[in-house]
């Protein structure tokens, strides 16, 4: 039976994948930063050696909040850069596939609808972080960067943006889609309709506040990272 290890085996979107992500012939291993913390490259190496996976599904960053990744760049560096390349380069000695999981603002976020060969320009330290991983992904023989506009459910934040807009798509129905791109290499850009952050989030939440980009302090955020996705739609049409 081949095997899946996935980092960030505490997180959100390990969390999901435990509810909702079926693939058959797979066992899956979800790992906490306590087992393996992907910023000790020793680790690393001695959890690989110990599972030998045949598919890394690489979850484990600093995401939320975005200010964090500003006041305190060196740890997104450790963690989002240096982590993702610790696990890349496992990877590649092994001859392991990478999923990496990346987002949607390393995008410039200036007119919407960018596809995944569109130019990547990340107005803030997160997206910039996300984006250094991606560089060390790009260089193994096998991987899948899956750009995601990402929302966690529940919304966690009490105000949504009203002026900023994305394919917003919950992290529960990108696990339920996940198991189609275990074989698929490249980019894809994973979301849903094009909405305001508020748009979206009311839909679920009637009773959140809003906000506008010009009420944000302390990090740049994205007009319009609306994305693209007739890679991911012909994924889900073919399979």
């Amino acid at each position: 039976m081949k095997k899946i290890l996935v980092t960030g085996g505490s997180g959100h979107f390990a969390s999901s994948m435990k509810k909702f992500f079926c693939i058959d012939d797979f066992k899956l291993f979800y790992l906490s930063r306590e087992k393996l913390d992907v910023k000790n490259k020793k680790n690393v190496e001695e959890v690989f050696k110990e599972i030998l996976p045949d598919v890394v599904i690489h979850a484990a960053a600093i995401t939320r909040p975005m200010i964090k990744h500003e006041n305190n760049p060196v740890e997104s560096i450790l963690t989002n850069i240096v982590g993702t390349a610790n696990i890349a380069i496992e990877c590649q000695k092994n001859n392991i596939k990478m999923i990496y999981l990346s987002t949607d603002h390393v995008y410039e976020g200036k007119k919407g609808n960018y596809k995944e060969d569109s130019p990547i320009l990340p107005i803030n330290k997160y997206a910039w972080s996300k984006l250094g991983g991606e560089c060390a992904v790009m260089l193994l023989k096998d991987y899948c960067i899956l750009r995601m506009a990402a929302v966690q459910d529940p919304f966690p934040h009490k105000k949504a943006l009203i002026d900023s807009f994305k394919s917003s798509i919950y992290i529960d129905d990108i696990v339920k889609i996940l198991h189609k791109f275990i074989d698929k290499s490249g980019i894809y850009n994973i979301g849903g309709e094009k909405k305001s952050i508020y748009n979206f989030v009311k839909n679920s939440n009637p009773s959140i506040d809003k906000i506008s980009i010009k009420e944000i302090t302390g990090v740049r955020m994205p007009k319009d990272v609306s994305l693209n996705l007739n890679k991911m739609k012909e994924v889900l049409k073919n399979d």
